[in-house]
């Protein structure tokens, strides 16, 4: 069999920094042995300091054309509901070559800023004249995934309706929606390929689009019995009272009540929770995926995140409509925001992990390798080597013990610090671009012209 072995002054394993690193790698790109304190003879030299890559729990690809082009008002207020709508004008100008080329461009800028898989929220089913099932959609993220190298988690996403009240979508909305059948025809189809470095899991879009008897029936199946189940839930306060209305309960504690949750399952936002639902979802083992950037850029409010880690609740980040792309940034705002709510100082540290940095590392390594649903998160035996190697000038690293380090990349770095990126044990950024950067790059502004051409 053939192996490579990489050495690095320091990397970041499940114990914490460690000297003297040797990773050895096998054909497939997984991870067979890792050592401390060993030496660099007959390795190829990695760097300084290396981190485990991100999982990105949270991705709606074809929203990246829209970052930064939701930003000016169009007069009124502006909420989550006025942005809907203009992201579905959008997507009625979606090709599948226009989707694999936005999807492939921000693949090569997740993996040049750290992220080395991502989870695919995917429900953008119908592109213009291509009503197929799904399968040409899909096979185009699918084609961007292969072609950037980034891991994927697939997750084909159900929806069917546009209100719990249960009327019909919108026409704009009809690009979305799939029936049981056809939806568990799709996810049949793309598990036939699934291979090392792609899964395809499940979605349902939210409890607003799909009906309980649908939720019921679909994780009642064949189709919902392996790979992660990911769902929107509690994003806004109009979901909340919609979902009491309904059900005569919340959002969280509805789906508390109907699945047996459990560490395959991640909710996406909860944002809107009670006290009873932050402490039963903490110890349902499930994750929940935080969008730091896109929270606050929707308006959508703060997570309760000091309460929920603090009774053993598992999260994870995600870039979510793509106003992010740095899981840095990310990490350092989810603090942030805890600390503008409550108008006090390192939230989420505690006496048993004192570094902000190091809890929400560790956190969201651990429950984004849960909601993605492989092996990743972690420079161990039997993991994917996905590894991020760092700028060894950057300043978090002078004169600084170990113990400070990651405080230092996440709360005071002024750029990114992430040299190159590996996913496999293969290089696929460095210095801040994609090794392909220029046809991806010539690719994607051909496709924004195309998309927001009058």
């Amino acid at each position: 069999m053939t192996t490579t072995t990489w050495f690095c002054d320091w990397a970041w394993l499940p114990e914490g920094w460690t000297a003297d690193v040797r990773l050895t790698v096998d054909a497939d790109g997984a991870l067979i042995a890792v050592a401390g304190g060993t030496h660099s003879e007959g390795c190829e030299r990695l760097g300084r300091y290396v981190l485990p890559g991100v999982p990105n729990a949270h991705s709606h690809a074809f929203q990246f054309a829209m970052a930064g082009r939701a930003e000016r008002t169009a007069g009124g207020e502006d909420d989550f509901w006025s942005w809907r709508e203009a992201m579905y004008r959008l997507t009625a100008r979606f090709t599948p070559e226009r989707l694999h080329a936005v999807a492939s461009m921000l693949y090569a800028e997740l993996l040049a800023n750290g992220y080395t898989a991502v989870a695919e929220f995917h429900y953008l089913h119908q592109l213009a004249a291509h009503a197929d099932g799904g399968t040409e959609a899909a096979g185009a993220l699918i084609a961007a995934a292969r072609d950037t190298g980034i891991g994927l988690t697939l997750l084909p996403t159900l929806y069917q309706r546009a209100g719990f009240d249960g009327r019909a979508p919108s026409d704009r909305q009809q690009r979305f929606v799939l029936a049981l059948d056809d939806y568990g025809a799709l996810l049949e189809h793309l598990r036939a390929g699934d291979d090392g470095n792609r899964l395809t899991g499940v979605a349902l879009h939210s409890l607003r689009a799909v009906s309980a008897q649908a939720i019921a029936e679909l994780l009642a199946s064949p189709a919902a019995s392996g790979g992660p189940i990911h769902i929107h839930i509690a994003e806004q306060l109009v979901e909340v009272r919609d979902c009491v209305s309904a059900h005569g309960q919340r959002p969280v504690e509805w789906l508390l009540g109907q699945a047996p949750l459990d560490p395959r399952w991640c909710l996406v936002h909860a944002t809107h929770m009670a006290d009873a639902e932050v402490r039963a979802l903490a110890q349902s083992a499930a994750s929940v995926a935080l969008c730091p950037s896109t929270e606050a850029n929707l308006g959508d409010g703060l997570f309760r995140l000091v309460e929920f880690l603090d009774a053993g609740g598992r999260i994870c980040i995600g870039s979510d409509s793509h106003i992010g792309l740095s899981p840095f940034e990310e990490l350092r705002w989810l603090e942030y925001g805890q600390r503008l709510a409550a108008l006090k100082r390192n939230r989420v540290a505690s006496a048993q992990q004192p570094s902000c940095g190091e809890r929400l590392w560790r956190a969201v390594l651990d429950g984004g390798a849960h909601a993605l649903g492989r092996p990743i998160g972690a420079l161990a035996p039997g993991h994917r080597a996905d590894w991020l190697v760092l700028d060894p000038e950057l300043a978090a690293f002078a004169a600084c013990p170990p113990q400070q380090w990651l405080d230092g990349l996440i709360f005071a770095a002024q750029r990114s610090p992430v040299a190159s990126t590996y996913v496999g044990g293969r290089k696929v950024a460095e210095g801040g671009r994609h090794v392909d950067h220029p046809r991806i790059a010539d690719r994607f502004a051909r496709a924004m012209r195309e998309l927001w051409a009058p």
